[in-house]
Order: C-alpha cells, then sequence, then structure tokens
C-alpha cells in the first residue's frame, strides 16, 4: 500500500506532455463511463441511454481535439499515464460496475464528473506554457463546466417531458418495489408481530432484563426469518421486483427494527418506566406505518391506521392477556 503511494507521481511534477496524456487517458476513461451508462440504462430507460451516449461522444471529440494537440507538439507516441499513477488526483468510483443502479445515482455520479473534470482542466491549463495548448485546455475546461447545460440539451433531444415523466415513474415505481415493499412489510411484521411475546413476558416476569433478552431475540430471529424469506422466494426475475438481496436486506433490516424499538425501552431497569415508554415507542411505530402505507401504497391515510393501529392493539392485548394471565 506505502510502496504504491510513493510511487504516484505529483501533479505539480508532470511534464506538459504528461498533462496532456493524462487528459486524453482521461477522455478516454469518461467515454467508456458514460457508454456503460448508456447500456444499463436502455432497456428500462431508452430516452436517458441516447443522453449518456451523447455525452460519450462529446468525451470523443474532447480525446480527439487532445490527440491532435499532443500530435503537434510531442509528435505520435503518447506516454501511458492514467489517473491512479498521480498522487491526490480525482479517481473515478467503480459505481459503473454495481448493479441495478438508480436512474437518480447515475445522474448524479455523471454531474460529479463533469464538476471534477472541469477542476482538472482549470489546473492543466495553469501549468503549460504553450498558447495553443493552454487556449485548448481552457476551452476543454469551459466545455466540461458547460457540460450540464450540453446534458440538458441532449435531455431536449432525447429525453422528452413525456419520457422523462415516465421514466422517473418507472425509477420511482421500481424503488418501491425494491426497497419500500419489502421494508414496509417487514416494519410490519417486526413491529406488529413481537408485540405479543415481548408485552407478555414483561407482564408475567415484570423484569425488565428477562424482557429484553425475548424482545431482543424475537426481533433478532423474525429479522433473519424475513430477510431470507424475502430474497429466496423471488429472484426479481420475472417479477421486476430488483435484487433479492436488496429486498432482504430492506425486509431483514427493517423487521428487526420493528421489534427492537419497542424492546430497547427494557434497558431501563424499573420496569414501569421501561414499559410505559415501550408502550409509547409502539404507537408512534404504528402510526409511521401508516404513513408509509399513505406516502408510498396510495392507501387512504385513515383506512391505513385503522388497519394497522387495531391490527396492533389486538396482538398488544393478546400479549397483555397472555402475560397477565
Amino acid at each position: 500500500m506505502l510502496s504504491s503511494l510513493t510511487n504516484r507521481r505529483r501533479f505539480a511534477d508532470l511534464s506538459e506532455q504528461e498533462i496532456l496524456a493524462l487528459a486524453i487517458s482521461s477522455e478516454e476513461d469518461d467515454a467508456r463511463i458514460y457508454r456503460t451508462y448508456a447500456q444499463m440504462l436502455r432497456a428500462e430507460y431508452p430516452a436517458s441511454a441516447e443522453v449518456f451516449d451523447g455525452m460519450a461522444a462529446e468525451e470523443d471529440g474532447h480525446r480527439q481535439a487532445l490527440i491532435a494537440a499532443h500530435r503537434i507538439r510531442f509528435g505520435e507516441v503518447i506516454p501511458l499515464i492514467r489517473r491512479e499513477h498521480v498522487a491526490g488526483f480525482y479517481a473515478r468510483r467503480p459505481i459503473w460496475l454495481t448493479q441495478n443502479l438508480s436512474l437518480e445515482a447515475i445522474r448524479a455520479e455523471a454531474a460529479g464528473m463533469e464538476a471534477q473534470a472541469e477542476r482538472f482542466y482549470l489546473k492543466a491549463a495553469e501549468s503549460t506554457t504553450d498558447a495553443a495548448t493552454r487556449k485548448l485546455l481552457g476551452d476543454l475546461a469551459a466545455a466540461e463546466a458547460g457540460h450540464e447545460a450540453s446534458a440538458h440539451g441532449l435531455e431536449a433531444a432525447h429525453l422528452t417531458g413525456a419520457a422523462k415523466a415516465e421514466e422517473d415513474e418507472g425509477a420511482r415505481r421500481q424503488f418501491i418495489l425494491t426497497w419500500v415493499q419489502p421494508g414496509l412489510a417487514g416494519l410490519m411484521d417486526g413491529s406488529v408481530s413481537t408485540l405479543a411475546p415481548i408485552f407478555a413476558t414483561a407482564f408475567a416476569t415484570q423484569n425488565s432484563h428477562t424482557t429484553l433478552l425475548v424482545g431482543t431475540a424475537a426481533a433478532v430471529g423474525a429479522g433473519i426469518s424475513m430477510g431470507f424469506t424475502e430474497a429466496a422466494h423471488d429472484d426479481g426475475v420475472l417479477s421486476g421486483r430488483g435484487s433479492p438481496f436488496k429486498r432482504g436486506l430492506a425486509s431483514g433490516v427493517m423487521t428487526a427494527l420493528g421489534g427492537l424499538g419497542h424492546a430497547l425501552p427494557y434497558l431501563i431497569g424499573e420496569f414501569r418506566t421501561a414499559t410505559a415508554l415501550a408502550i409509547a415507542i409502539v404507537f408512534v411505530e404504528l402510526w409511521a406505518i401508516a404513513w408509509i402505507q399513505n406516502r408510498y401504497m396510495e392507501t387512504p391515510f385513515l383506512r391505513a391506521a385503522l388497519q394497522v393501529v387495531l391490527g396492533g392493539a389486538l396482538v398488544f392485548a393478546s400479549g397483555v392477556l397472555i402475560g397477565g394471565g
């Protein structure tokens, strides 16, 4: 690790030829990344894929201009120097290697790439004394700064209002299917199904420590069970619900959190205080579930509240009756 850091060159020590070579390799990398984004988006978001194809073409134009400048000043042989060879130089995060990236995540990453490239060209222009090269680098800095406007222009050509609205709605729908639905199911299961064992234990033993152990075990066990069940029962290929790992993670984590919410108050040694706090948290959890159903699942709030609160109250009452019997 240390040797790889010490073998890097400082940007200030690069020659003008090496700066041009670095710019060329950077443009090549960015064009490949934009084309990868386009390929990732083409099936579900064809209009956005066209936008990234256009951005890749612009990067190709920058690379060709840089190669022409290098040929005039330094000849045909371009030194091999890349971002990772320069200390402190920005690196591209390998986010394009990740599957199932959201549309918004890709757009945000592209915006960050453009800002980094602009800073590089401004710094590179300061480091060269040749007037033509300096002008080219300055023009490229301006081009990268205007890339956002250029992207908007490409969007205007390829991404009409209707197409963008359709893609955004598709991204929102995918977010709900992959994260919200499994997470909501987990939160409901963790919050409601653990009420009976936790409060039955609480009222049977009237001991905070015992209730904490039972509640924690019930919440963690339910989280593991729900997570594996969600991931195993649907690979997402035909249903379009997305990565089974993501869905299992959302379901498992929210199930555990739902149960732990009213188990952790029993960290308080005084039983009555812990129980009062746990009951208050239960009501917060149930109303949160109703809000999520209304916000993302478009369930009328009063109907969602009635279903969740009534169901939770019945489970809570069964736990109290069993524990106090």
